[in-house]
This record gives C-alpha cells, structure tokens and sequence, in this order.
C-alpha cells in the first residue's frame, strides 16, 4: 500500500509496520535479534511491527539495524532556497523568518491638522 496524507495515522502505523516486519524478514532476522542490535525490548519491536505507536528513536534505531535508515533522508526533504528567492537576495542565504504582517486599519492618512 502507498502511503499518502490520505490515510490515517492508524492505517500508516500499520502499513510501516508490515514494512519494518518485511524487511526484517528479508534479511532472514528475528525479531529478538533485530532487538537486541537496535537496544530495544523485544516487545518494543513486536509492537511497531503490529502498527502500534512507538518513539522516533526507536524507530531510527530499527531502521538502522534492518539498513534502512537512508530512507528517512527523502522523509522530510531538506529545505532550500528557492531560485526567485536567490536572485532577489543576490545569493545571500535567509536566516530569520518573518512573522504575518498586521493589515493597515484604514484606507486613509492621518494628519494632525484634522478635527475629530
């Protein structure tokens, strides 16, 4: 099953699980030694692999183990800049983000000379 923002967080669990068992079986590991190399319970690592929630970390450690953890590099792309961006700022890298700007409360100036 393709994972898309479509599924819910249930059925992803559950699909990355079936994933995680799969690999593991592939490499012809069990899971008490998938566990003991990622420093996890075996239990831990039953219920990830049944879809249940489960830490990042060990998530990281486990992919590490099934040689998998270069995936998480295409999880989250890197954010760069993008090229009207550069050319505006003439290569100079952005280092703040800037914050919703307030809308002006009317139209018209102001001047002292007007009476109320």
């Amino acid at each position: 099953m393709r994972i898309t923002g479509l599924l819910t967080d249930d059925a992803v669990l559950a699909e990355l699980g079936a994933r995680i068992a799969g690999r593991r079986v592939e490499l012809q590991l069990t899971q008490a030694a998938v566990a003991e190399q990622a420093g996890i319970a075996k239990r831990t690592l039953e219920r990830m692999e049944a879809g249940q929630t489960s830490q990042l970390a060990t998530l990281v450690r486990v992919l590490r183990v099934l040689d998998a953890a270069s995936g998480l590099d295409s999880l989250i792309p890197e954010s760069g800049p993008r090229p009207m961006d550069l050319l505006k700022r003439k290569g100079k890298v952005r280092q703040r983000a800037s914050g919703q700007r307030a809308a002006k409360a009317s139209g018209k100036s102001w001047s002292w000379d007007e009476k109320p």
